[in-house]
């Protein structure tokens, strides 16, 4: 897969996308700002929710469409869903200025698609890439829509079951489209223990596409777990400040973590290499302090090799350990010294 200069496979580290989500506290001032400062730790791409509240759900009061007490961040409990979708609302109008901002400070700049006006927003605006959200992977109408853009898709999986997230895979690939897999838990934030990681090698080798991870847990820990079981691509809430609460403030990273979780992504990545074949350079120097066999006794030509006139010890400039039984009984060749190494070529 490829978003606009940034490619993603094994081959390249993870790609890192900043997720502001309703972070931007319904401020196009603080968009801004999110902006300059995901540039400015390096931060390769960002990422905002595209949806009008109106096309999300119904603005009523019915219990079918009132949260109580579900959930453990509490400004979510107690209210409809329309008001939640309208505190976290992106203004449409606000979204040429944004993808043109981030453009301009080199961010690759993404947005979640949730209904047709927002994906023909989007599309107006050349977005280079879409998002489906983990509750829209199943709207296939939608889905079917946005792989005609023939642009790269990534879908998150949460809430799904592997039954479904097949049949997601075989309607994708039945329409040729280019897009890569989120594994995902939808919990906010969510615990470790029901992270699942080894999803992410599964869903790989299964259907030999790019796969992620998007992370809502309070920490890093399942993200860098997630790069060392091969995830190609990490999404993290972010957020300027913390103590500033907004919708997704309690499992969002301010710049100081997620300027540490790029750097700690790429080293990881960089130890996982590739299978080893040889041992490389900066391990030969080490090589020569390996035990090999030695000669502890003088041993006098035709004289027999045994355990009282050989040893295994360091350094590492003798026949290696494994020949050992192999060289007991053989004869000297000529004389041999105490401390000389012991080759094959001197015996018979």
């Amino acid at each position: 897969m490829k978003i606009l200069w940034r490619k993603i496979s094994d081959k390249y580290p993870p790609l890192i996308v900043g997720e502001v989500s309703a972070n931007h506290k319904g401020s196009l001032r603080e968009i801004y700002r999110i902006i300059d400062c995901a540039s400015e730790i390096k931060l390769e791409a960002i990422k905002f929710q595209t949806f009008s509240p109106d096309e999300m759900t119904l603005n009523v009061i019915k219990r079918d469409f009132v949260i109580k007490n579900n959930f453990k961040i509490k400004q979510w409990n107690n209210r409809s869903l329309y008001s939640i979708y309208k505190e976290s609302y992106l203004p449409f109008e606000w979204h040429k200025s944004i993808f043109r901002y981030a453009e301009k400070k080199k961010l690759i700049c993404f947005s979640s698609v949730f209904d047709s006006k927002a994906l023909d927003l989007l599309q107006s605006i050349n977005c280079p890439a879409f998002k489906i959200a983990s509750l829209e992977s199943l709207h296939f109408p939608l889905i079917d829509k946005i792989i005609s853009k023939k642009k790269p898709i990534i879908i998150s999986t949460g809430t799904l079951n592997l039954y479904e997230i097949n049949n997601l895979v075989l309607f994708l690939k039945k329409r040729k489209a280019n897009f890569a897999l989120l594994h995902c838990l939808t919990q906010y934030p969510a615990q470790l223990k029901y992270c699942n990681l080894k999803t992410i090698t599964f869903l790989k080798k299964k259907y030999k596409c790019i796969v992620g991870f998007s992370d809502h847990t309070l920490n890093s820990l399942a993200s860098l777990a997630a790069v060392s079981l091969g995830s190609n691509i990490i999404e993290k809430h972010f957020i300027l400040n913390t103590k500033k609460k907004t919708l997704d403030s309690k499992f969002s990273f301010d710049p100081q973590k997620m300027e540490t979780l790029i750097k700690d992504t790429k080293n990881i990545w960089a130890s996982l290499g590739k299978i080893k074949n040889n041992i490389p350079k900066v391990e030969k120097v080490y090589k020569k302090f390996c035990r090999s066999i030695y000669i502890t006794e003088d041993i006098l030509k035709n004289e027999t090799i045994s355990s009282n006139n050989i040893k295994i010890i360091r350094p590492g400039f003798g026949l290696s350990p494994a020949d050992y039984n192999k060289v007991i009984g053989k004869k000297a060749k000529k004389n041999l010294y105490k401390g000389d190494p012991l080759e094959m070529e001197n015996l018979i």
